[in-house]
């Protein structure tokens, strides 16, 4: 269920805060938002599929931490980021 390395490319550029930029929060945050999107259609059409089904509450969990922390550091990256991604209306 990974991405391709297309998409996570394109994510990295639009999210990145300068250009040697790769692991901060809001890029993080931003691919674990489309793994747990393809994670979420994978599941849809196989229900009974457990492990995916773990590894999907795992990332959750770890986009949450991440949000958190931002969240705490950041307060207007973090509300521009869900603005963005559409997290929470």
């Amino acid at each position: 269920m990974a991405i391709s390395k297309d998409v996570k490319q394109a994510l990295i550029e639009a999210y990145r805060i300068n250009d040697k930029d790769t692991g901060s929060a809001q890029v993080q945050i931003a691919v674990l938002t489309e793994e747990i999107n393809q994670l979420n259609a994978h599941l849809i059409e196989h229900k009974h599929d457990f492990h995916s089904k773990r590894g999907l509450f795992q990332k959750i969990g770890r986009r949450k931490r991440l949000m958190a922390y931002l969240k705490k550091s950041d307060l207007e990256s973090y509300t521009a980021l869900i603005a963005k991604l559409g997290l929470r209306g």
